[in-house]
């Protein structure tokens, strides 16, 4: 082996050239044996020769030459399977693949980190660019390379990698539960501990709206989604009973302050924060829902529009839809607001799938939905979702060519493997305690958590909560298969309803076979929209109608870009929210501000209720001027009023508001492809 001497340098992956080592060889191919049998001396002698056998091969190969640890380790593998060791080898590639996706998962996390640092991530518009900001994000791709390379399985793992589905809020994983629906009333009444002692529950509507944002602060640090208070109006009527009109507006508008500018998970953004208001007929509610609606109406400190909260104004006939109605006032109020500032949004408690539970269905501003429970009472307060994994819809109808029945054939499968990643990641969120989450568990915010421990794992409360199942893309999808979308084609529509049909009736399949709350979401898709037809088209090509855009429509949507009277669009779409039991919601795009014309919003908000929707809003344009003050439509770059080019662009993305700047480049495409609907 006298050509051995000459081996002085290899290649790492990286380009650098460290000194040659063969023992590493030996070594490699030992514990390969060792993995397979438990041989010591034979296994040492094996690996010994396997090294001799390939140092020489390198030697004939690459003479003087530099070669690399990839060539070395192809080596390995031929020679133990020219040598008989199959079974050697299978361990040795096994080992080999691992130790790549470990290097890779820790390439990848520098890179993310080197973006961070100059620029915060824009998968979420929520998130600030401020120092805190970069901090969390650093964490959150520390985070999902651990989860991806050393939690996660590897058949759930491969599939997010690839683009198949996408496992939201991934950073989370193993450490907490999406979003909660919070016992507001009965925390202000009995008052309640945020970590650094007792807070007595409050006397007037000032104190109570101050603790109702802290509550939403303290629950948002504990949780990676939403904030919602089911009813709102309900909880906080009990301490307005004594107060003038004077103060209970004052108190809204601190509340309205206060979420727009009090951060939560250290600094890095604003609680995502949704109200239910508008079926409380009582004075004191009646009270609490005007002056909130008038507070949102009147603005921020010079008249800019709030980002948060979200207010979910509640429509049910004989409460306030039709005139004559106790709370008919307050849906006109509801109404003028909503023209001028795009909120609040609507939900309609007569709509099939919600009917059957009064006026108590609750919605958050991102469309969650949560009601029925296989595990205790069918109620929305003190439950949430516990997490949501999203399939790419249109990948699948790209690799069926057309064949509708390899399409559900293939959908089948994802959603299995799908069902089966969100039941680990409830395995793994069963094993938290309740001092991983000492606000939303140790305060008693979830249902089934009363007689729970500090030390209790908190599998008997979250058991109440549900796993989404969620879809991107139904447009694209039917593109694929049929050559139209659903607002081009009456036959295509057919196949929509019948596939999200399908995907619902699986669904159910799994909640009886897992006996857990699975449910199917209409997905909100933010940084997922860019995400999956990247991948695609970086796979399959440009695709008319599929891949050439930036991003996928979200869910059941008609295409944003796409010609259709607004009456049409609500047609279509409202079929779709039966099915989406986990959330939904529809859209209609204006060109500009309905301000003068609610008479217009109720005939659209009617059609949307004759139409079964159960959770809507409205679009349009809301710019203002930093500099004057000027609120209104302003096309260019400068005011016209003063000339300024400072304008402030709030638009609605996933469900909430956020200023342009904020939006990532796949929403930014889609911002610039939106069409008002005629």
């Amino acid at each position: 082996m006298g050509n051995m001497v000459q081996f002085q340098q290899i290649r790492k992956r990286d380009g650098r050239l460290v000194p040659f080592d063969k023992n590493k060889i030996t070594e490699a191919v030992y514990k390969a044996a060792a993995a397979t049998n438990g041989e010591i001396e034979q296994n040492r002698d094996m690996a010994e020769q396997i090294t001799e056998q390939v140092l020489t091969e390198v030697a004939e190969k690459y003479a003087d030459n530099i070669f690399s640890v990839e060539d070395v380790q192809d080596m390995v593998e031929r020679v133990l399977i020219e040598k008989g060791y199959a079974q050697i080898a299978k361990a040795y590639i096994l080992y080999r693949d691992k130790r790549n996706r470990v290097r890779t998962a820790k390439s990848d996390l520098m890179d993310a980190v080197e973006q961070i640092l100059m620029e915060t991530s824009r998968e979420n518009a929520n998130i600030s660019n401020s120092p805190s900001a970069k901090m969390l994000q650093i964490a959150s791709a520390a985070s999902k390379t651990y989860y991806l390379s050393r939690l996660i399985p590897e058949e759930f793992s491969k599939a997010h990698r690839q683009g198949d589905i996408h496992i939201h809020d991934l950073d989370f994983y193993g450490k907490t539960l999406t979003c909660v629906q919070i016992p507001l009333g009965e925390l202000l009444q009995k008052g309640f501990n945020n970590g650094h002692g007792y807070i007595r529950p409050p006397k007037r509507p000032g104190s109570a709206t101050a603790l109702a944002a802290i509550i939403l602060q303290s629950s948002q640090n504990d949780m990676h989604g939403g904030q919602s208070f089911p009813f709102f109006d309900t909880d906080i009527a009990p301490f307005v009973e004594n107060a003038d009109e004077e103060e209970i507006f004052q108190a809204m508008e601190a509340l309205i302050y206060n979420l727009n500018s009090m951060h939560s998970r250290a600094g890095a953004q604003v609680p995502f924060s949704s109200l239910n208001i508008g079926a409380d007929t009582s004075e004191g509610a009646r009270k609490v829902t005007r002056n909130l609606l008038l507070a949102y109406e009147k603005g921020l400190g010079h008249g800019e529009n709030p980002i948060f909260p979200n207010i979910i104004f509640r429509l049910k006939e004989g409460v306030n839809f039709n005139p004559g109605d106790p709370n008919r006032d307050l849906f006109e109020l509801a109404m003028r607001v909503a023209a001028k500032r795009m909120n609040p949004t609507f939900s309609f408690m007569d709509s099939s799938f919600n009917r059957e539970y009064g006026s108590q269905v609750s919605y958050m501003g991102c469309r969650t939905r949560v009601m029925a429970n296989r595990k205790g009472p069918e109620i929305t307060e003190k439950r949430g979702n516990l997490s949501f994994t999203s399939i790419n819809l249109p990948r699948l109808a790209i690799q069926s060519k057309g064949d509708v029945d390899i399409f559900y054939r293939l959908l089948d499968n994802m959603m299995d493997l799908t069902a089966r990643q969100l039941f680990h990641r409830y395995r793994v969120q069963c094993a938290l305690k309740v001092k991983d989450m000492p606000f939303l568990m140790g305060q008693k915010l979830y249902l089934g958590s009363d007689n729970l421990k500090e030390n209790d794992p908190i599998e008997e409360a979250i058991k109440h909560g549900t796993l989404s199942i969620g879809f991107i893309g139904l447009a694209e999808t039917l593109t694929a298969l049929t050559g139209n979308h659903h607002g081009e084609s009456a036959a295509a529509q057919k196949l929509g309803l019948e596939i999200i049909g399908h995907m619902k009736k699986r669904v159910d399949e799994f909640a009886e076979a897992y006996d857990l709350n699975y449910t199917l979401l209409a997905t909100p898709a933010e940084g997922l929209s860019g995400r999956f037809v990247g991948m695609d088209t970086k796979q399959y090509g440009k695709i008319a109608g599929v891949t050439d855009k930036e991003y996928y429509t979200n869910s059941f949507h008609v295409p944003v870009g796409y010609e259709i009277s607004m009456f049409d669009k609500v047609a279509l779409e409202g079929p779709y929210h039966k099915y989406c039991n986990a959330g939904h919601i529809s859209y209609v795009e204006l060109a500009s501000p309905l301000e003068h014309n609610t008479e217009a919003l109720e005939t659209i908000l009617r059609h949307m209720k004759n139409c079964d929707m159960g959770y809507a809003g409205i679009n349009f344009p809301i710019d203002f001027c930093l500099s004057c003050n000027y609120q209104g439509l302003i096309p260019e770059d400068e005011c016209p009023v003063c000339g300024g080019g400072a304008i402030r662009r709030v638009r609605r993305i996933t469900g909430y508001f956020s200023t342009v700047d904020r939006f990532n480049d796949a929403k930014k495409a889609e911002l610039r492809d939106r069409k008002a609907h005629l």
